[in-house]
């Protein structure tokens, strides 16, 4: 019968591949022990496969003597790994990501991936830095708070039909919230995306026209912040509902329709 308690016998966060404090080789005096989740061994040694801290498990024979008290000591234990979740969130083929949009040319647009289905990548400054300043982050995604795993749109994959007209300045604009998909893991820099579905596209904008003059700040569409949030109208337009002007941008179809 497996004992209700258990006893974490490591402190140190496990890697998957890191060997545990113990062998399976067993010492006199010692229990044996058992492989249990998150672990397999090579040999004697008995290594991890998750990410997480050592933890045993007692365990005493069903059919043990209650007048015995020294049945009472483990014959065996099991070992196994748990008490930390993984956020090493990577991007794959087909994966839906949320990415914001960095920068526009004209053959191609530029983004940052803040979320890959549905889980934010930890390293990112605009999702939690609590998970890197705790060691936790997303390191796959960067060396530290504030990189990102990097995407690329290329003006083919923007939409489906009529590929050799695409004009990306007037399908994304710096600051954009893009919702795409994986379509392969790209160069060595950045991740090849899509947005040639109806369902993929822009889902949020601030307007670029609607924020009060600034001497200070860059004039042009896609640089000003301080926009009014707007709502889409076609699949390649959206409006800013308080001055009603309409921008350009590859939509996504709300949630709602």
């Amino acid at each position: 019968m497996v004992a209700s308690t258990t006893s974490a016998s490591s402190s140190r966060l496990l890697l998957p591949g890191q060997p545990l404090s113990s062998t399976l080789a067993t010492k006199p005096g010692k229990p044996q022990l058992e492989l249990g989740l998150g672990t397999y061994s090579r040999g004697d040694y008995i290594l991890s496969s998750l990410v997480g801290y050592e933890t045993r498990f007692p365990s005493t024979p069903d059919s043990a003597p209650s007048s015995s008290s020294r049945s009472q000591a483990p014959k065996s234990e099991t070992v196994s790994i748990s008490g930390v979740e993984n956020r090493f969130v990577v991007p794959r083929p087909d994966s839906t990501v949320i990415a914001r949009v960095t920068r526009v040319t004209p053959r191609q647009a530029y983004l940052s991936i803040l979320i890959v289905d549905g889980q934010p990548c930890g390293s990112s400054s605009s999702t939690s830095s609590t998970f890197v300043q705790s060691g936790l982050g997303n390191h796959a995604a960067g060396e530290g708070e504030g990189i990102d795993f990097q995407g690329v749109v290329r003006s083919q994959d923007v939409r489906s039909t009529e590929k050799d007209k695409v004009k990306l300045a007037d399908c994304f604009r710096p600051g954009d919230i893009v919702r795409a998909t994986v379509i392969s893991l790209g160069d060595a820099r950045s991740y090849y995306l899509s947005t040639a579905a109806n369902h993929l596209g822009v889902i949020y904008a601030l307007s670029a026209t609607s924020a009060g003059e600034s001497s200070n700040a860059h004039q042009g569409p896609g640089w000003n912040i301080a926009g009014n949030q707007m709502v889409p109208i076609s699949w390649n337009q959206m409006i800013d509902p308080i001055t009603g002007i309409v921008e350009n941008r590859k939509c996504a179809k709300p949630d709602s329709i």
